[in-house]
């Protein structure tokens, strides 16, 4: 999908890290970077994910309470490495090192590093050696997640060991007097049970934090900066009813009120009810104004004889720009597009945080025309989706949006296998609502990243009946997820399954057989297309 210059100016989007005491991440490379920022904002201090690289003018204006250095996959020793920048020990503040970046501490502070004897992968247990305030409070023997091929020969000087496992004489080390901490584990995995209290110790009683980033004062500064930012001016939101959009409607709604229009485009792609949902909650609920656009034969003409999956997320791409273009030049005075950008959008479109972000274009907009220049408003920037979730139930918006499961852009286009027609998008949506229906009847919608049914385009044959039949097979697919960059098929209880299968055949025309999708991602995508 083509991407256009979505706006101009410069956004003065509510920025946290001026008014919050923060925790910087240095990223030199981890799988694990974004999840431990994850888990800093869950203990309610904000954090910020940024490049190893990252010059020490960046964090101007930041209250700059303590660095975390981030795991990775090179050894310290190796030509070239990535190291931690210099500012980093002249900043004052307290330094947690994890796995590499423990080895960070030691190779650049007069200690030594080697490879292993034994490479340590998984579960592990480790002795505490020492009394220290990262351990207050926690038992001495703590079960851990180990992923290091290097370990720590010599701790630096000032440095005590204060930890060991099996296979790591020195897994946790420390120098409480300069507030350095070095841990060979990932604290930040749930495989390590007490992990957070590990980081809730480095937040309170070494950094000093208050952990005061909540949802309710970020509604208060965001809604503040809004208003500095808009001023008098009108607003636009493409909203589809995901909880991205929804959250920064509500926010946006709560800080200029009838300045802001949204604008809903029903693309006839949509799950069972969606729209009526949208309209019925924007509109009438939270009486915001909402401009309802009944685009179903223009993206379904769009979408005639089409099989391929980009060429269809094309179409559907560009017929909605054509779409909201049209709706939105009819709004007078309208300055700004509000849009659901999310940090970790930021994150991905800017490297890992590296040099300057690039907007990341709004799954449902696609990139808007170059000559329609408007200032971007983007409330949401420096959260993550649980974090949007916690600001959505302090705004009032409903629980069956905030939680609905994640829906690609293109929606059921991509999910109905071969060219989309109004007779199998009938068909899809009803089988994907039995699934919908069936998962929250059984008290899984809650666990899941997502559920849902999937139109192939293979026919079998079966028997209803005393007829032979020659039906659709639809496959069913659902996934844990934290983030979606990787996730798990779910384990259903069979029952639940059973259940499933026996109504789709049952109860949707032209399907006789359900198949369960058993694919993790990787190798695996989520969405089929």
């Amino acid at each position: 999908m083509t991407e256009h210059a979505l706006a101009s100016g410069s956004p003065a989007n509510p920025d946290p890290a001026t008014s919050h005491e923060t925790i910087v991440v240095l990223d030199f490379g981890s799988q694990y970077s974004m999840l431990i920022a994850r888990r800093i904002r869950e203990l309610n201090t904000y954090c910020e994910l940024l490049p190893w690289h990252t010059p020490r003018e960046s964090l101007a204006g930041h209250d700059l309470k303590g660095i975390i250095l981030s795991g990775g996959p090179n050894s310290v020793y190796d030509e070239g490495a990535p190291r931690a920048p210099e500012w980093v020990f002249e900043a004052g503040v307290p330094v947690l090192g994890i796995c590499y970046g423990m080895q960070l501490l030691a190779h650049q502070l007069g200690g030594r590093v080697g490879p292993s004897l034994e490479r340590e992968y998984g579960p592990a247990r480790i002795e505490l050696l020492a009394e220290i305030p990262l351990f207050a409070g926690l038992p001495r023997e703590l079960d851990v997640w180990m992923s290091h091929g290097d370990r720590i020969e010599e701790v630096p000087p000032g440095f005590q060991v204060a930890a060991r496992s099996a296979n790591s004489p020195i897994a946790v080390m420390a120098d409480p007097a300069r507030g350095y901490y070095g841990l060979q584990f990932h604290p930040e995995v749930v495989h390590t049970p007490l992990g957070k209290e590990v980081l809730r110790n480095f937040l309170e009683r070494v950094c000093g934090c208050s952990r005061s980033w909540t949802p309710g004062n970020f509604v208060e500064e965001a809604v503040a900066a809004i208003r500095s930012q808009v001023g008098d001016g009108r607003v636009i939101c493409a909203l589809s009813g995901g909880v991205d959009s929804a959250v920064t409607a509500a926010l946006v709604h709560r800080a200029v009120g009838d300045r802001l229009t949204c604008i809903f485009v029903d693309n006839g792609l949509l799950r069972a009810g969606e729209a009526e949902e949208v309209v019925e909650t924007f509109g009438r609920t939270m009486r915001m104004n909402l401009v309802h656009v009944d685009a179903r034969d223009e993206f379904l003409a769009a979408l005639a004889e089409v099989t391929n999956p980009e060429t269809k997320r094309v179409r559907v791409g560009n017929t909605f720009i054509r779409v909201f273009e049209r709706e939105a030049r009819k709004i007078e005075g309208a300055r700004f597009l509000a849009q659901g950008t999310l940090y970790p959008d930021v994150i991905e479109s800017a490297g890992h945080g590296a040099g300057s972000a690039t907007i990341k274009t709004h799954h449902n907009v696609g990139g808007l025309p170059p000559d329609m220049q408007l200032e971007l408003v983007e409330p949401l920037r420096y959260l993550f989706k649980d974090e949007v979730r916690r600001i959505g139930e302090t705004l009032g918006v409903p629980e069956e949006i905030l939680w609905r499961h994640p829906f690609p852009g293109p929606g059921l286009a991509i999910r109905i296998m071969g060219e989309v027609t109004p007779e199998k998008l009938a068909i899809l949506r009803l089988a994907d609502k039995i699934v919908v229906d069936e998962v929250r009847a059984a008290g899984w919608y809650r666990k899941l990243w997502q559920a849902f049914a999937v139109l192939t385009n293979t026919r079998t044959v079966g028997v209803m009946g005393d007829y032979r039949t020659y039906g659709y097979a639809v496959a069913v697919r659902a996934v844990v997820a934290d983030d979606a960059m990787t996730a798990d098929w779910a384990r259903l209880p069979y029952d639940l399954l059973g259940r499933i299968a026996n109504r789709i055949v049952n109860e949707v025309p032209d399907v006789n057989r359900v198949v369960y999708d058993i694919t993790s991602k990787p190798p695996g995508t989520i969405e089929w297309e």
